[in-house]
């Protein structure tokens, strides 16, 4: 392996360690914005219901995070958010649970 390969490879490296630090710090301030927001529209039983969601179903609660902010940002709902309207967010997000039926013969 000659000198210039081993430096294009280094230098390659470096700049895809440096792109995932990029990437990693936009991430993280793209939360911080989305979790401002939400402190701003949700009440605190609110806010902890849905960080309680979040720690059992993560999907559910990024699916009802997106919807608040959706419908905050077209005016369709007005804040604050109680923790009855999470209620119901996650009550039209989950499928309905089937009811089973137990005959005895």
């Amino acid at each position: 392996m000659s000198e210039d390969e081993r430096e294009e490879r280094e230098a390659a490296s470096t700049s895809s360690a440096a792109s995932a630090v990029a990437r990693g710090e936009e991430a993280a301030r793209q939360r911080e914005i989305r979790e401002g927001v939400l402190r701003i529209l949700l009440t605190s039983e609110a806010r902890e219901r849905l960080n309680n969601i979040r720690m059992v179903k993560p999907e559910v609660a990024k699916v009802i995070e997106d919807n608040i902010i959706r419908l905050a940002s077209a005016g369709r709902i007005q804040p604050p958010i109680s923790d009855d309207d999470i209620k119901r967010f996650l009550m039209a997000v989950q499928k309905p649970k089937r009811e089973f039926n137990i005959r005895r013969i």
